[in-house]
């Protein structure tokens, strides 16, 4: 009888600091406010929507890249690169441009992956929030609660350094309501 009491008391501490175990993300309250808005922004939109990524450089090089996801599969990825003119104009202009849809796929090398805002969640939380000791770490919920913003970025790393994504906007396809940051 006391070993089995002795059992029931190490089982109840070791759950008690399991259950306190520190959470290993960063951000981790805003993460599941904005996790919770997702959830009800996949039910409102019945998972039709589409979200567009961004990229830029300190050399005026930007992409952006737009996923088009119908009943929860992404359909379409269109992708547009742009570049500044090193000459007197420094006239922006289309380095590379096209669209894919559910039959050419990932025929491309450049452009986000085809990810779903599920993805990018998960993928938020297993590897661009996680807790490192040499990296500085940020989330944001700019899109009516949504993603806009979540990565990391190395201390030691001069430029060009953000690992993560940038979402700067969300439209529900049922019907077209724009969320943008």
């Amino acid at each position: 009888m006391k070993r089995k009491a002795t059992l029931l008391i190490l089982l109840f501490i070791a759950t008690t600091f399991a259950a306190c175990k520190k959470d290993n993300i960063e951000h981790g309250n805003d993460f599941q406010k904005s996790f919770k808005a997702w959830q009800s922004f996949k039910v409102e939109s019945r998972n039709n929507y589409s979200y567009t990524t961004s990229t830029s450089s300190w050399t005026g090089y930007s992409t952006e890249t737009t996923i088009t996801v119908l009943d929860g599969k992404v359909a379409i990825r269109d992708y547009v690169a742009k570049a500044i003119k090193n000459d007197q104009t420094h006239a922006i202009y289309v380095v590379e441009e096209w669209r894919e849809d559910s039959r050419t796929l990932n025929t491309h090398q450049n452009g986000a992956s085809t990810l779903t805002l599920d993805q990018i969640y998960e993928l938020a939380k297993s590897d661009y929030l996680l807790k490192r000791a040499d990296a500085k770490t940020s989330f944001e919920a700019k899109n009516n609660g949504l993603i806009s913003s979540a990565g990391y970025v190395d201390n030691n790393c001069a430029d060009d350094c953000f690992r993560g994504i940038y979402i700067q906007s969300i439209i529900n396809l049922l019907p077209t309501i724009s969320y943008s940051s």
